[in-house]
């Protein structure tokens, strides 16, 4: 018998979405096609989850794509989306941390970073901190397509607390201050609508809880169960003050 995949929350919650983040798969596309890139363009997509936004930069955009994977669950469901696509030979995967893969890896045209942990190595960096990291790993010229949580109010400090465990996030302002402070020039940025992000959050929560209903005697339910709780608490009652921001920033020449 073929041993049972190690299942997470966030395997679970990516499984059902297209894009592993509160925007939407035509956004980014929108924003790839503003770039003007195209066949034989290099890209790295950093915390590649699913893959399925690294796939359509290579199938859609002609772009030759190295997705990055900490995760070796998520990295399991990311390698089986792009065999399914059979796009082995557009897309490549590493599964290691980013930090460690950008620093031997040539500067490229594109980083996509969506909800990224961790991209200058040094544990919890500013936003200043990883956008210098990030630009070191591009050509000239390059572009860098960053997405992650944005503050769109003052949360209490608990809110805080509990969401910056591996990342300090900061407000609209405050992302586009941090970029241009890095030496990037901020050619678009937007929030998605709240409906968007409602149902980022409310696919991941319901898929979980269906999978521990159906699985509730898996070692890994009580985990997912907690994890499930745990997103639904902060996006509860971070509602009025949590956002995704998608920016598209360019590295002058």
């Amino acid at each position: 018998m073929t041993p049972r995949s190690p299942m997470s929350f966030q395997r679970i919650a990516y499984e059902v979405r297209e894009v592993c983040n509160g925007v939407e798969l035509a956004a980014l596309e929108a924003a790839i096609a503003r770039t003007g890139l195209g066949e034989g363009a290099t890209a790295i997509d950093i915390g590649t989850g699913n893959a399925t936004v690294a796939i359509r930069l290579a199938q859609k955009f002609g772009l030759a794509v190295a997705a990055i994977e900490l995760d070796p669950v998520m990295a399991e469901l990311a390698r089986s989306r792009i065999e399914a696509a059979g796009a082995e030979d557009q897309v490549s995967l590493t599964v290691a941390p980013a930090a460690e893969v950008l620093a031997r890896t040539p500067p490229v045209d594109l980083i996509m970073a969506l909800g990224t942990t961790n991209v200058s190595g040094e544990g919890r960096p500013t936003p200043e901190a990883g956008f210098v990291a990030l630009r070191r790993r591009l050509k000239p010229g390059g572009w860098l397509l960053w997405g992650d949580v944005v503050w769109r109010a003052e949360p209490p400090a608990p809110l805080r607390q509990i969401t910056e465990v591996t990342n300090l996030y900061t407000d609209d302002a405050g992302w586009r201050a941090a970029a241009v402070a890095a030496g990037f020039e901020v050619v678009d940025g937007r929030l998605s609508p709240q409906d968007v992000y409602d149902a980022y959050s409310g696919d991941s929560i319901a898929a979980a809880r269906a999978w521990v209903e159906a699985n509730p005697e898996a070692p890994e339910a009580g985990s997912i169960r907690f994890n499930a709780d745990r997103v639904q608490a902060i996006m509860e009652f971070g509602r009025d003050y949590i956002g995704f921001g998608l920016y598209l920033l360019r590295n002058p020449v």
